[in-house]
This record gives C-alpha cells, structure tokens and sequence, in this order.
C-alpha cells in the first residue's frame, strides 16, 4: 500500500472517480442507473477486500495496532480531518470531521456516486484486512452528516464475524 513511488491516495481516488463516470454512463445507457451502481458498488467492495489483504500481508501478524496504522495513509495532504474518540481495549475509535474526498467528488460533479466510490470501501477494506475487524459507522460526511464515525473493534472469535458482503 505503501512506498516511495505511491501515488497519494487523495489523487488515486480523483483518477479513479474521473475514470468511473465513463464508466458508469456506459452501464447506466446499458443496463440503467440501479444496476450500474450495484455493479460500480460491488467491484469498488472487491477490490476494497483485496487492498485490505494486501495491507494485512504487510504486517508481521494481523492487529487492530497494524490496522491503526492506514489511517495515516488516509489523512496524507490533508485528505481527512479526525478527532480519536475514547475506546475500550480491542477497540478504535474516530470522526473524520473533515474530508477533503467528499469535498474532491462534489467537484467534480459526482456528490451522488461519492459514497459508491469511497465510503463504499471502509467496511469492506476492513473484512479484507481480517475476520475479526469490524467496523461500525452510523454517518457519513458524504451522506450530509457532520462527521464520519468509524468504530472498529478486534473480535477475539471471528465466528462472531458476519459473512463478506
């Protein structure tokens, strides 16, 4: 996920969401508006899960320690602003009170699709990364709330985990 020659994910994410709209004007005429999202949304999950087994490939075993450590990754050039919460032990907490995502995919013209395109991935980059990380989140910036507030936790037993999505 990482290295000298990565490009910002803020940057990746305007390519990615310029490269989509050709795309998803091309399923809408084919195949109409609901199911080109469902698909756009199922691709941006798979490939969400598969990031989050890279990521989880870097570390020395998997932990909510390691995984603490992306979000740096995600607030590089002021991408996101976040306030850490209070959190009990196997557990992370923080709202995002500012996002500069949001703020790129509303330029764009794409304020619909923004939360296809990124908030979409959160949950699934988490299953990806491990079965025993779960995360919670009730708003989104993106979805006109205040603040994103992501609640992971490190499930002991991943029975308790629910099936990928």
């Amino acid at each position: 996920m990482s290295g000298p020659a990565a490009v910002p994910l803020l940057a990746r994410r305007r390519i990615e969401a310029e490269f989509a709209r050709a795309i998803l004007a091309e399923l809408d005429a084919a195949l109409g508006s609901e199911r080109a999202h469902e698909i756009v949304a199922r691709a941006v999950r798979r490939a969400a899960r598969e990031a989050g087994a890279s990521f989880a490939a870097e570390a020395p075993a998997p932990s909510l320690a390691h995984f603490a450590t992306v979000i740096a990754q995600w607030r590089e050039g002021g991408a996101l602003e976040a306030t850490p919460r209070e959190a009990g032990a196997g557990e992370l907490a923080f709202d995002v009170t500012a996002c500069a995502y949001a703020e790129m995919y509303r330029a764009l013209g794409l304020a619909e699709l923004g939360a296809i395109l990124s908030c979409n991935r959160d949950a699934a980059f988490s299953e990806g990364y491990a079965r025993e990380l779960e995360l919670r989140r009730t708003t989104t910036i993106m979805g006109g709330a205040r603040c994103c507030d992501f609640r992971y936790r490190w499930r002991e037993d991943p029975a308790q985990a629910p099936p990928p999505r």
